[in-house]
């Protein structure tokens, strides 16, 4: 899965810290997440869209595969 945090970050001038404060997990999350080590919660996404202002699928996004 891929995903924009880095650049909602950016542009909403946010550190990981800040939006691990607001969303209640650890800084270690956000950044397992924007590194895509991690799929976030259902829950979790929603708070990050809501604090960005944005569709979830703003953020998140599936890996298409040819096959």
């Amino acid at each position: 899965m891929k995903n924009t945090i880095k650049v909602q970050r950016a542009i909403h001038n946010m550190t990981q810290e800040e939006l691990a404060k607001k969303t209640g997990v650890s800084r270690q999350t956000i950044n397992t997440i924007e590194s895509g080590k991690y799929v976030p919660s259902t829950v979790l996404a929603l708070k990050m869209a809501v604090i960005f202002n944005v569709r979830v699928e703003e953020i998140f996004s599936l890996e298409t595969t040819d096959e």
